[in-house]
């Protein structure tokens, strides 16, 4: 799930070391846009789907909070 998930978010941001960053969202790296990409492409990827709740800074901050997110999620259904 790590990989493809990195690969996701290489695709929206390229110039990102995504395995490294930690304030995606409270840095600014990721803008509204690149969540909105992010959402759709996470949605189709692993079956999911990201409610507006869920759309915070902190589940988007890292690569390990996104993946949380999405664990959460699944867990859900």
């Amino acid at each position: 799930m790590r990989d493809e998930l990195i690969e996701i978010l290489e695709e929206i941001r390229p110039d990102v070391d995504f395995e490294n960053e930690e304030n995606l969202i409270t840095d600014g790296i990721l803008d509204s846009i690149d969540v909105v990409s992010l959402v759709g492409e996470i949605d189709e990827a692993f079956d999911v789907q990201i409610h507006v709740e869920d759309l915070t800074p902190d589940n988007f901050n890292s690569v390990d909070a996104i993946i949380a997110l999405i664990e959460k999620i699944q867990d859900e259904d």
